[in-house]
């Protein structure tokens, strides 16, 4: 397998009489060795193209793909030792199964045994042996996914580039298939670099997460580090579903405590104390701005939690209760904004009534509203 390196990576699109589109904008990432990285962002972030320049498919503007220690800017794509899977299969449609998997050996010349080794051996893992006989028509979407990754198995590959390669599939074959690729990059030990706009999928298969916004790397870590510690509102925003509620606020001074104060004129809107530790990081932005961000698990209803603290309860009014089997996500109203708890799937809520709902402060985070990175 192998590492990649992405060092000042960039893409630029001229724009003929507008100004040039930085579709990748300097872009420095490692991926090592054996690691499955995901890619994520919203759609036109950057983050296909990342992977096709990585590829050979599109070419480079500035800065340098490295691959095992070596620059592989200008190395045809076939000479990469790369495997792509592609968002819409790509399949030959006059071809069997075996042939479209075995296709890319027999342009090397491969022997016909190795040949059949290969892919015989990559169908078992992928459980499509007795499908080798068939063309593409007669299979399910599922079913030609598998084809697609079995094609880019048997080349045994030092990366393989997977570029949304669920996203043509219902959701229950979603499931079926994510599952079906961790296993796989835990049996090959491969190195894998995985696009998807699906943070689900994203939290779900990756060892590391590399968040886009806008050509630009916004942050990059472990799932639960991303989830648990958002560097910025983006993140913040965009990982967890539902999202982390976010409060527009200004922090105040009342004698020994620090108060988050909601933008917000009515005698409802939302007031707080901050804990120690984020009182402590809120201390340069006394009566200045800031976004307030917390999750929808970390807010519970008060009669649920024992001896709640009032400093950290709010009250709130139902706007619509959602329930999801396990659990209940409740939207509701403080004056300014909407926000969402979790809540018991067991608790029962009248739309338009009040409630008090205590927030796990020690799970909170406050954002610069200029810069919006995290208050550390």
């Amino acid at each position: 397998m192998a590492t990649v390196t992405l060092e000042k990576l960039a893409k630029v699109y001229p724009g003929g009489k507008d100004a040039d589109v930085r579709a990748v904008n300097s872009v420095d990432l490692t991926i090592n060795d054996r690691e499955f990285m995901v890619l994520v962002g919203p759609s036109g972030c950057g983050k296909s193209t990342i992977l096709r320049m990585i590829a050979g498919l599109e070419d480079i503007s500035e800065g340098t793909v490295s691959i095992d220690g070596k620059v592989v800017n200008d190395v045809l794509p076939k000479n990469r030792d790369i495997a792509m899977v592609f968002q819409n299969y790509a399949l030959y449609p006059h071809m069997t199964v075996f042939d479209n998997m075995a296709f890319g050996l027999k342009l090397r010349k491969f022997p016909k045994d190795e040949i059949n080794k290969r892919v015989n051996e990559a169908a078992a893992i992928l459980g499509i042996g007795a499908l080798l006989h068939r063309k593409p028509k007669a299979l399910s979407g599922g079913q030609r996914q598998r084809v697609a990754v079995g094609r880019a198995i048997v080349r045994h590959p030092k990366v393989f580039l997977l570029d949304e390669p669920l996203s043509n599939l219902d959701a229950k074959m979603r499931v079926s298939m994510r599952t079906e690729i961790s296993k796989l990059h835990a049996r090959l030990a491969a190195t894998m670099i995985y696009v998807t706009h699906d943070q689900t999928e994203a939290m779900t298969m990756g060892d590391r997460i590399t968040v886009m916004k806008d050509a630009n790397i916004m942050q990059v870590a472990k799932p639960l580090e991303l989830y648990n510690h958002p560097e910025n509102v983006f993140v913040a925003s965009f990982i967890g579903s539902p999202p982390m509620n976010l409060f527009k606020g200004t922090l105040k001074r009342e004698g020994n405590n620090v108060l988050f104060v909601e933008d917000n004129s009515s005698e409802t809107r939302l007031v707080v104390h901050l804990d120690d530790n984020l009182a402590r990081k809120g201390e340069s932005h006394i009566n200045k701005p800031v976004t307030f961000g917390i999750r929808p698990e970390d807010i519970n209803d008060t009669l649920t939690v024992a001896s709640p603290d009032p400093r950290y309860t709010v009250d709130a009014r139902v706007e619509i209760s959602e329930p999801m089997g396990s659990e209940t996500y409740l939207y509701l109203d403080s004056g300014a904004n909407s926000f969402i708890a979790r809540v018991r799937s067991t608790d029962r809520f009248e739309i338009n009534s009040r409630i008090k709902v205590t927030f796990a402060m020690e799970r909170a985070h406050l954002f610069d509203v200029e810069t919006e990175n995290v208050l550390k």
